[in-house]
């Protein structure tokens, strides 16, 4: 079972910035498929960046491409989404979303599709004034 932590979100200015973290339990699956979903009132929820933690292979929406930047650090078992630029448009509830990979590959491109995601953290609030 993989248990996710979101931390990061706030308020801020348009134009400003902010670094989410998902932090996931320890000794869990190697090799997973991490992504950022967001979901404002009244919408469906989107997927707007993953990363693949074994390997190789980062994908974003094209709504946050230049804006935001999905990382990953193994020893912490952390992802992070550094969001920059940020619009009122932005304003969401957060979350990060996990699903562990069996198989090894050097590169994979995580999907951003909620169906592809079996585990998800509670959410971090982003609100961009």
């Amino acid at each position: 079972h993989v248990q996710l932590v979101e931390s990061g979100g706030g308020s801020v200015q348009a134009g400003g910035s902010l670094r989410l973290s998902c932090t996931r339990s320890k000794y869990v699956y190697r090799r997973m498929c991490v992504a950022w979903f967001r979901q404002a009132p009244g919408k469906k929820r989107e997927g707007v960046a993953s990363i693949y933690t074994g390997g190789r292979g980062i994908v974003y929406a094209d709504s946050v491409k230049g804006r935001f930047t999905i990382s990953n650090i193994v020893a912490n078992d952390t992802a992070y989404l550094e969001m920059t630029n940020l619009n009122p448009g932005d304003t969401a509830m957060f979350y990060c979303a996990a699903e562990p990979r069996r198989q090894y590959s050097e590169s994979v491109q995580c999907g951003l599709l909620e169906s592809d995601y079996n585990y998800w953290g509670q959410g971090t609030q982003v609100t961009v004034s």
